[in-house]
């Protein structure tokens, strides 16, 4: 199983990024799907998740609004729109798989994509 994200980068306050994971050896479609983040010196933070069994989509509260995940079960592929970005948002971004939405017990996870916004 692998989990490939890209995407990541510098953005200025206020800016977007379009976040992709691809996925390999495992098909979406048996997972929820997920993105987590985790800033150093700060605990892993869930940022939003799509539900394997009617696809309702969870997000953070500092996501909600901003970001929007979505997903191509035909190409095993999720993606994170992001918007609005602030500073705050600054963190390593992984994608990952779990069971399910809101319990953060992943199952894999890539090796993450830094995103930095600067002020």
């Amino acid at each position: 199983v692998q989990l490939v994200e890209s995407g990541g980068g510098l953005v200025q306050d206020g800016g977007s990024l379009k976040l992709s994971c691809a996925g390999s050896g495992l098909s979406f479609d048996d997972y929820a799907i997920s993105w987590f983040r985790q800033a150093p010196g700060k605990e892993r933070e869930a940022v939003a998740c799509i539900s394997s069994i009617d696809k309702a989509t969870y997000y953070g509260d500092f996501a909600r609004g901003r970001f929007t995940i979505s997903s191509d079960s035909a190409k095993n592929i999720m993606f994170l729109h992001m918007n609005s970005l602030k500073p705050e948002d600054t963190a390593v971004y992984y994608c990952a798989v779990e069971a399910y939405c809101l319990y953060q017990q992943y199952e894999y996870w890539g090796r993450g994509t830094q995103v930095t916004v600067s002020s």
